[in-house]
């Protein structure tokens, strides 16, 4: 077994995140040397951008392939292919009378009086959807046990069909999974070809809709997964690279090859979840922090209190109305809280119907990507904007490691302006304004909805565009402080190694509380328990190093729907600390509870987690003199300042020690860019840390 990733104290951990745009990787030592590059994301095949930016990575840093422990990887390739619907053609077999599940859902219009409202389309048509007889109880019982020979002669069917996946969803196959368990052995058996899912080894909880949802979404992208996982296995191994391959989940933490191809539903979420880890991580001391990620692609924000990122229990994939609960495809799986907004570096601007400027969220990607970028693009994007305006330098973009072209940046960003009967200048900055109060209006409505004082938080920016956008959207917050890390450009693969080995399991116990069988209850969980940790050591962690959480979604009976709150660690004795427990939560949420209500446990969840190893965050720079040196300086456009105006443009690798300076300013790094408006002051802190204060 390899060595616990609680316990490694040598070698290197080298963690890659393949975004829309651009792909990430890091190389980070236990005594804390790190190595980063950003290269770009590769439609075609995102494994060749990883391959030939590990090599190029390995070469530049001089570490060898033997010396590296630890391999994470996080990547929106699966999400992708669920939202733009090119997984593997699937078929779903389920009990007699339900495959209309997946269309009637819960017969919710998320926009109550929009004539032309447009339903998220399931992922498998209803000709793929066939029935069997077969019947499990609420309770458990087996009412009509499946006919083997039945579920093949559907498999048939289907794979004549040609379907390459198969998702079998009994009704109440969460209570007793026989029936599931039976038709998949006959499956597996007559069409060894075949992947397949079954529903009670996703997501063993109640409620079909979403069961089912999961279930399928996680048939539809595993042979993609199994496919991909492989390949780019076997690829770092031709690098030389033997250590195991680990993959992010969307709950924050890490899984072994064989689990993410088993379950790849785990990790839809997986690249943005990185990003909230690594501002846990880099903003340790501060008790409240709102993490924000902007990319070439998408910016996500994530409230990250006491040092740990909230994590819901699900979220919805392919949104029909980005920010429209209700307008996505449910997916039942842990994943850390947060909001994606459609406004990164490559996000299109344009005039809509009325002549409006708009931004996003249509992307440019990697490829033709932004006009300057030369390959093709002619359209403006955020990342023109950005260099018509004089922020970012394009002779060190990405480290100077892409060739930029500004001339295209301003014919593009030029051409929208007369469309719009601006300057070229009030074009980009208008550009730039839109997708700030786009980000900060999305970022408010999510704090809120959490119960949280946005005003209390500081702004932590991470992602190439975090940066370069973080201190207006501070400010459209209402927020007096925002930190900006070493590495910031490619902190969410620097989170990727932070990560902690992770499972999580859930059952559907139905109790309550004032009827509840506590030895009942505590056996469920201890069973949850072992199960969690049998999979976690097979991440190489160590039972003994095992830190377990128990939680439980509760409701008052008559309601709903139900909220998962922290339960004490057990045996459980006395009913009064559960409830006291679920009621805690509850206000946190909303407030009051009701009045003499009994509590009602619906279902209870184990997370089995192993700390990483105490890697240290990115190094502040070495060799810094007392005394501040001479900065270099170019014209910016600030419109809220009158125009533009000579900033001073700092190296972060040459800030003296104790660096303090007010706005305007610019502070250039590798993979981003820090820029303080007037008005604002940023100071170096010993942990490389820049802190800015924000005007108000």
């Amino acid at each position: 077994m390899s060595e616990a990733p609680g316990r490694t104290s040598t070698g290197f951990a080298l963690g890659i995140d393949i975004g829309g745009t651009f792909t990430d990787l890091v190389l980070t030592g236990m005594a804390g040397e790190r190595h980063a590059l950003k290269v770009l994301t590769t439609p075609d095949d995102p494994s060749r951008a990883v391959v030939e930016g590990v090599a190029t990575l390995l070469k530049h840093s001089k570490v060898t392939t033997r010396s590296i422990a630890r391999v994470v990887h996080a990547t929106t390739l699966f999400t992708n292919a669920l939202i733009e619907r090119k997984g593997a053609m699937t078929g779903l077999i389920t009990t007699a009378g339900f495959r209309d599940v997946l269309e009637i859902g819960r017969e919710r219009r998320f926009e109550l009086y929009d004539l032309n409202i447009r339903l998220p389309e399931p992922l498998v048509p209803r000709d793929l959807r066939l029935e069997v007889a077969e019947r499990t109880g609420a309770d458990g019982s087996v009412d009509t046990v499946v006919d083997e020979e039945e579920v093949s002669r559907a498999g048939t069917a289907l794979v004549e069909a040609g379907v390459g996946s198969i998702a079998v969803v009994f009704l109440n196959a969460y209570a007793a999974p026989q029936n599931e368990q039976r038709a998949t052995a006959a499956l597996r058996k007559a069409f060894p070809q075949i992947a397949l899912t079954a529903s009670h080894e996703i997501v063993p909880e109640v409620r079909e809709f979403e069961r089912s949802s999961t279930a399928v979404a996680n048939a539809y992208v595993k042979p993609l997964a199994a496919h991909y996982l492989d390949g780019i296995r076997d690829k770092l191994a031709a690098l030389d690279i033997v250590a195991p391959l680990s993959l992010m989940l969307s709950s924050g933490g890490f899984t072994h090859i064989a689990e993410a191809k088993s379950a790849p539903v785990h990790l839809l979420e997986s690249g943005p979840a990185a990003g909230a880890l690594a501002a846990a991580h880099l903003g340790k001391g501060e008790p409240r922090l709102l993490a924000f990620d902007m990319g070439g692609t998408t910016a996500k924000l994530c409230i990250v209190d006491d040092g740990v990122p909230l994590v819901a229990q699900g979220f919805e994939a392919g949104r029909t109305r980005r920010f429209m609960e209700g307008s996505g495809l449910p997916i039942r799986v842990p994943s850390v809280d947060l909001i994606e907004i459609g406004a990164g570096g490559g996000s299109i601007a344009h005039p809509d119907s009325i002549g409006l400027l708009k931004v996003g969220p249509q992307s440019a990607g990697s490829v033709p990507g932004p006009a300057c970028y030369g390959l093709g693009g002619a359209e403006p994007t955020v990342t023109d904007a950005n260099l018509v305006m004089g922020v970012l330098n394009p002779g060190y973009f990405a480290g100077g490691t892409i060739a930029i072209d500004k001339a295209k940046a301003e014919a593009a960003v030029a051409a929208l302006g007369k469309r719009l009967g601006l300057s070229m200048l009030d074009t980009a900055w208008g550009i730039v304004n839109v997708v700030n109060e786009n980000m900060a209006s999305a970022a408010r409505v999510h704090i809120a909805e959490r119960g949280r004082d946005q005003r209390a938080y500081v702004l932590l920016v991470t992602g190439g565009g975090g940066p370069v956008h973080g201190f207006q959207v501070a400010k459209k917050l209402g927020l007096k402080v925002m930190i900006c890390p070493p590495s910031a450009g490619v902190a969410s693969a620097f989170g990727l190694i932070t990560a902690p080995a992770r499972v999580d399991r859930v059952a559907t116990v139905g109790m309550r509380l004032d009827e509840a069988d506590l030895g009942r209850l505590e056996a469920r969980y201890r069973a949850l328990e072992e199960e969690a940790l049998a999979t976690l050591e097979q991440t190489g962690a160590r039972r003994q190093d095992a830190l377990i959480e128990r939680t439980a979604d509760g409701r008052f009976v008559g309601q709903g729907f139900y909220l998962s709150v922290r339960v004490p660690p057990g045996p459980y004795t006395e009913r009064s600390a559960l409830r006291a427990a679920f009621e805690q939560g509850y206000r946190e949420k909303f407030t009051n509870t009701p009045p003499q209500v009994t509590v009602e446990f619906v279902n209870i969840r184990v997370t089995a987690s192993a700390a990483a190893a105490n890697i240290p965050p990115p190094a502040a720079s070495t060799g810094r003199s007392e005394s501040n040196a001479s900065p270099a300086s170019r014209k910016v456009y600030f419109k809220e300042a009158g125009g533009e105006l000579d900033t001073a443009v700092y190296r972060r690798e040459q800030l003296p020690e104790r660096f303090e300076a007010n706005g305007p300013l610019l502070v250039e790094e590798e993979g981003s860019t820090l820029v303080v408006a007037p008005g604002g002051r940023v100071t170096l802190e010993d942990n490389g840390n820049l802190v800015v204060e924000v005007a108000p």
